[in-house]
């Protein structure tokens, strides 16, 4: 798996590199900013950037626009961010454009190294990783809504599942049978209007994007998309 690094700090950088590469990872590039991201992409055309929110000169967002930038001009680019603390907007942007191949974690996560390099593979096979704190101030912003009418259980099906976790993975966190996460996750789609057939890292789209306010028809898999998120 092909890496590009966009992040100013150059110790993390460094870490992230040898951990990566400890892992089987080859990083074709590490860069400081949002325009040499945008050139190191079109240049080595990585399987997946992991990139900073906040990247020189004004330390704001230029990490997330050129992550969509990447995003538009190479063909879903899978992304993963990093931020030091929960941005509801900047994640809402990463997500708004209903596709997968998207991760939004926080910086602590990567100490956490088989949690993180688990996430990694995940995005880049065209999957989401989504921080469960992230998830938690998603779902906490639309409390007014259809959201309210999942139980506990039906809440903390969805959050699992918008991490990025297959039902076998959720039936093992929560602690429940196979068939009572089936049925949880029935019960989701249904109450939010989602197609109970839709499976693999479609259905995950899916909800995010519903999360995101902009709810949408899954679009048909191709290229990095096919491998269902696990």
């Amino acid at each position: 798996m092909r890496v590009v690094i966009a992040e100013d700090n150059v110790l993390l950088s460094s870490g992230l590199e040898l951990l990566l590469a400890a892992k089987g990872c080859e990083v074709v590039a590490v860069v400081g900013d949002g325009e040499a991201f945008l050139d190191a992409v079109a240049e080595h055309r990585p399987d997946i950037a992991i990139v900073d929110v906040r990247l020189p000169p004004s330390f704001r967002d230029e990490g997330i626009h050129a992550a969509l930038r990447a995003r538009r001009e190479h063909g879903a680019l899978p992304i993963l961010v990093l931020s030091q603390y929960v941005e509801r907007e900047y994640a809402g942007e990463l997500l708004s454009d209903g596709r997968g191949g998207i991760g939004y974690l926080l910086k602590d996560r990567i100490g956490r190294v088989a949690e993180f390099v688990d996430a990694l593979r995940r995005v880049a096979a065209g999957g989401t990783a989504m921080d469960p704190e992230v998830i938690a101030q998603l779902l906490a912003r639309r409390a007014g809504d259809p959201l309210g009418t999942l139980t506990s259980r039906e809440r903390e099906s969805l959050a699992l599942m918008a991490q990025g976790h297959d039902n076998a993975t959720i039936a093992e966190r929560m602690c429940i049978s196979d068939n009572a996460v089936h049925k949880h996750i029935g019960n989701i789609f249904a109450k939010l209007g989602l197609a109970p057939d839709d499976s693999g890292h479609r259905r995950v789209r899916a909800v995010l994007t519903y999360l995101d306010g902009t709810p949408r028809p899954a679009e048909p898999d191709s290229g990095r998309g096919n491998s269902p998120a696990t």
